[in-house]
């Protein structure tokens, strides 16, 4: 394999991240650019290669040690080009893990780009082109979250949409501390907290309980 490619996904060698799947990243990031000259599915100023593996595929794959491999499936809301979605369906394709991967992205084109994609990597993905605000009773193993809603927002969703999953990750951002702290508010949150590789002002969390403070209902696993 190319020295390069192995040395842009370098920060990723103590994960559980074969080289194969660099190949699969390597695909798949051609693919972002080839349709990000034609539609924005990602902001322009992270879409150059550089950018996009950094910014992107590196923050995506860090979450992979967080994802629970005991179930059927993994859920991404709002997966827009697919990070972290695709990114995990990648790296669990090369980890012979049959685990079903679900995007929710509701809007078109960008779930027909997760389609393209799905099909030329031989991803085990489902699309839903669907605003999942809208569907209750949904069923997991792991959820991600990637800049899609407030993290409020997206605890609400969760307490309230989906009846069974096994945790919850987030990734915090620059001010994500502060809007951190301030969910401890209103929520009770059986967590781990994790730094990003990609920055040092950002972090991950991985949730495994949460439950409303002013509600005595409470989710489990």
């Amino acid at each position: 394999m190319d020295q390069e490619i192995l040395k842009s996904f370098s920060k990723l060698n103590d994960l559980n991240v074969s080289r194969e799947t660099f190949l699969d990243f390597e695909n798949y990031i051609s693919m972002i650019v080839e349709k990000n000259e034609k539609i924005n599915i990602i902001s322009q100023n992270t879409s150059s290669k550089k950018s996009i593996i950094e910014r992107h595929i590196i923050d995506s794959a860090q979450i992979i040690d967080f994802v629970d491999f005991n179930c059927n499936t993994t859920t991404d809301l709002g997966s827009g080009a697919g990070l972290p979605g695709i990114v995990v369906a990648i790296i669990l394709k090369n980890m012979k893990n049959n685990m079903d991967v679900h995007l929710y992205e509701k809007s078109y084109h960008k779930s027909r780009f997760l389609e393209e994609v799905s099909e030329k990597l031989n991803l085990n993905t489902k699309i839903f082109q669907k605003n999942i605000f809208e569907i209750k009773n949904l069923e997991t193993g792991t959820i991600m979250s990637r800049a899609f809603k407030p993290m409020p927002v997206v605890l609400d969703l969760v307490y309230e949409n989906f009846s069974k999953y096994k945790n919850l990750i987030f990734f915090m951002g620059k001010s994500g501390k502060k809007i951190f702290e301030k969910s401890k508010d209103d929520w009770s949150l059986e967590y781990i907290e994790k730094k990003s590789l990609t920055n040092d002002e950002s972090f991950l969390l991985n949730i495994k309980k949460i439950s409303k403070k002013n509600k005595k209902k409470y989710k489990k696993n």
